[in-house]
């Protein structure tokens, strides 16, 4: 799979009802990794995981995927603050199969 996977820890800022609205709906509220991105977070909606996987190019590095993280965060157009990113990147995954 040529993909990072990006993970951020982040907490929100002052949320309107609409935000508020919007993240308890579910459309981004998920424990998977997806191009768009995924939340999960606490019911009070003051910190949050952000889960985004990034298509990975011959020469993309981890700093590329991190950048593309954020700006995939930055497009819900909630405020926040990252706390802790972590990128896993794919490429370098070995698969055992079972024999």
């Amino acid at each position: 799979m040529n993909a990072f996977r990006v993970s951020v820890r982040g907490k929100f800022g002052d949320l309107d009802d609409a935000s508020r609205a919007a993240l308890s709906s579910g459309d981004a509220f998920d424990t998977a990794f997806t191009e768009r991105g995924t939340f999960t977070c606490d019911g009070s909606f003051s910190v949050f995981t952000f889960r985004v996987q990034v298509p990975a190019g011959p020469d993309d590095d981890e700093d590329d995927a991190g950048l593309a993280a954020l700006a995939a965060l930055d497009a819900y157009g909630y405020p926040y603050e990252v706390l802790r990113t972590v990128v896993t990147d794919m490429r370098d995954i070995k698969v055992r199969r079972k024999r």
